[in-house]
């Protein structure tokens, strides 16, 4: 058969199947993606039917599948969208993906891998899968918040995900995963970058006007996939991965303001050839070789499904994003998709890693397909279980501290942090001290087998020798432990600060709220800072040695923050009865702008309770007759109520069997966007991020 004739049988065939096995796919409301990988597997070599014989072409369409699918997402990808997410994205998506990279890794490494394969596992369960969760959301249409806050985090995922395509290239290649190593690859990565960034960013805009203002869509397709292949070119040149450089050409693309028409232009060609990617990925599944590694598939689903979703519910309540939506935006990133097959891909292209890694990742990223849907209709059941689980103080806490944060940010816009000189100062102090305790871990695992043969010369010490070592070593990083915790405390202290500022005179009422506020950022930065120490020092300790003296220093600091979150509920309880007498001392036939003016004065008085705001309740109420734990009102919104006005009577934190009446006057405490949408579910008006969404 000729070689032409090969090529063009082989991919008329793969494309027939994907066509037959996605429709399939589609029709039992799964993702198309599912559909791909099973084509693979019929025409692929393991099945025993080898439709496919030409299997070189198909690879090498796979590797345009891959180019045109990064390239797709640079172009939703740019500067504007990254400044748009703000600082709460990034907080999830550092914690999230430095947590799963290390569980990966040390799974990995559990089972017998080495460094640089682990290294590569760690990568395949760290990023989700933005195809799966768009399809989600498209059928499934949640509130406009939790969308925003998803596809944030998602967006800083995927510049992760192509950072982690360039270290792990080069990382591979020289097979230097020491702590110099990286900083070389970072260093020589970051001069790439930026000369390739400020070459592109003053070239290509311009040149994509101009050829979108021909009106011409053939010449703005050419021109837009020749800009692509050009940059591919010149990063594959320095060394980096095809990938890398198809997002960064999509992102200077998109500089233009002419992506979502390019993006039009662009989607079927980038359909097409990624579903051929998918098709290759599924060819590649060998059967055997999953059995043989059940075990591992099994273990890192569970990972994905269980330990993802918990980092990013941390990250999120960490972030101010309130328990219910970090909950509910965890449990719809609980998979994995695209990135990991690249990821794995890029490590088998290279040489790097075993095998067995192409089949377990596309294991575990279809078992993580299949229960993303389910995970996601049942997020907001489980979002109010957790509620309910929590002690009162933590419910309490949890409802003012995203109130707290919102404090926080106002203080930075309006240029408190500009003048954080001690912050600055602080946060260097915790950057040296943390590498310092890297550099000492390090320098024992390297150096220590060569001083235990030294000191073995004068003295036997037999089995015990590499335990001694590591005692010492433990004895040696103590004090910088405990100097990274306190100079977190020092850290979280002065952004509490800056939120929940000091009175200069009399009795410093905000003092239990900022306690809290403290407590909660030291846990934050603590477990940041130890999840970068554990990344760099991982090749060189033992699996989840390091995560174990993490999650020791992590839980003293939670029993400390639930003594401050009891102190808290006193300081509640105070503003609770401070706003009842406010409120009963209104005058006959006050209205509600009254109400306002006296809960004002009493978050004067007693800082730290968030947006007060009263609601009066007629007739017309939604949730007149139904309790507060009926209408899972702090669930739902993230406010809590702190008292309510009723005639003559008035009820100071009312619990969740508390009945709304008509005449009532519904005290809310939280966040101001919390507050304005516990009013609406009270009132039965339509909640503002659902306005928004509808527009």
């Amino acid at each position: 058969m000729a070689p032409a004739h090969a090529f063009l049988e082989s991919f008329g065939i793969a494309v027939c199947v994907a066509a037959a096995t996605s429709w399939l796919s589609v029709k039992l409301r799964q993702p198309p993606v599912l559909g791909y990988l099973l084509a693979g597997l019929i025409v692929g070599p393991y099945l025993g039917l080898t439709l496919v014989s030409d299997r070189a072409a198909i690879a090498s369409l796979s590797e345009l599948g891959v180019i045109l699918l990064m390239f797709f997402l640079g172009l939703e990808f740019s500067l504007r969208h990254l400044i748009r997410v703000g600082p709460r994205a990034f907080v999830i998506a550092f914690l999230e993906v430095g947590v799963m990279i290390f569980a990966g890794l040390s799974i990995a490494r559990a089972f017998g891998f080495g460094g640089v394969q682990a290294l590569f596992f760690g990568g395949v369960v760290a990023i989700a899968s933005t195809t799966i969760i768009a399809k989600v959301f498209e059928e499934q249409r949640p509130e406009r918040p939790l969308r925003e806050l998803v596809l944030g985090v998602l967006i800083v995922e995927d510049l992760l995900a192509v950072f982690m395509l360039a270290v792990f290239s080069a990382i591979a290649k020289t097979g230097d995963a020491s702590f110099d190593g990286l900083a070389d690859t970072a260093l020589n990565l970051g001069l790439f970058l930026g000369g390739l960034l400020l070459v592109g960013m003053w070239l290509v805009p311009r040149l994509v006007q101009r050829v979108v203002k021909e009106n011409r869509p053939e010449t703005t397709l050419l021109a837009s996939v020749g800009i692509c292949f050009a940059v591919v070119l010149a990063t594959e040149h320095f060394g980096y991965s095809v990938a890398l450089g198809a997002f960064l050409a999509g992102s200077l693309v998109a500089e233009s303001g002419e992506e979502k028409r390019i993006e039009q232009l662009v989607r079927p060609l980038k359909d097409l050839f990624t579903a051929v990617f998918f098709v290759a990925v599924g060819m590649s599944i060998d059967p055997s070789v999953l059995g043989e590694h059940w075990p591992m598939v099994l273990l890192m689903t569970a990972t994905v499904l269980l330990l993802k979703p918990v980092a990013v519910a941390f990250g999120g309540f960490v972030a101010g994003a309130g328990i219910s939506r970090s909950v509910r935006a965890g449990m719809t990133m609980g998979q994995i998709g695209e990135f990991s097959f690249i990821i794995a891909g890029l490590g088998l292209t290279l040489g790097a890693v075993d095998p067995s890694l192409y089949p377990i990742a596309v294991a575990v990223s279809a078992i993580t397909v299949l229960t993303t849907p389910v995970m996601a209709r049942r997020a907001e059941g489980v979002a109010r279980a957790v509620d309910r689980f929590l002690p009162k103080p933590l419910q309490t806490f949890a409802a003012l501290y995203a109130s707290w944060i919102d404090d926080l940010v106002r203080a930075r816009n309006r240029g408190a942090l500009g003048h954080g000189a001690q912050i600055r100062r602080i946060s260097l102090l915790l950057i040296i001290d943390a590498a310092l305790l890297c550099g000492i871990v390090i320098g024992a695992a390297i150096g220590g087998p060569q001083l235990l043969g030294r000191i073995e010369e004068w003295v036997a010490l037999g089995d015990a020798g590499p335990m001694l070592m590591w005692i010492a070593t433990a004895l040696l990083i103590a004090p910088f432990v405990l100097t990274s915790v306190r100079l977190a405390r020092a850290l979280g202290r002065r952004l509490a600060k800056l939120a929940l500022p000091q009175t200069a005179e009399g009795v410093d009422f905000a003092a239990a709220p900022r306690r809290a506020m403290t407590m909660t950022l030291e846990i934050a930065i603590v477990a940041g800072v130890g999840l970068l120490c554990l990344l760099v020092t991982a090749p060189f300790l033992p699996p989840f040695g390091g995560a174990a003296v993490l999650a020791l220093i992590v839980l003293a600091l939670a029993v400390a923050l639930w003594r401050s979150a009891t102190n808290l509920q006193g300081h509640v309880q105070a503003g609770s009865l401070a706003i009842l007498d406010a409120l009963g001392k209104r005058s006959p036939g006050a209205g509600a702008g009254s109400s306002a003016l006296a809960l004002e004065q009493v978050r004067e008085i007693l800082p730290g309770l968030g947006d007060l705001q009263p609601v009066p309740l007629d007739t017309s109420s939604a949730c007149i007759g139904q309790s507060l734990g009926q209408i899972g009102l702090r669930s739902r919104s993230g406010a809590s109520v702190l008292a309510i006005r009723r005639s003559e009577a008035l009820v100071s934190d009312p619990d969740g069997s508390c009945v709304l009446e008509v005449g009532d006057v519904v005290v809310l405490a939280g966040s101001q966007e919390a507050v304005q949408q516990a009013r609406a579910i009270l009132l039965g008006e339509p909640e503002p991020d659902e306005e928004a969404g509808g527009a």
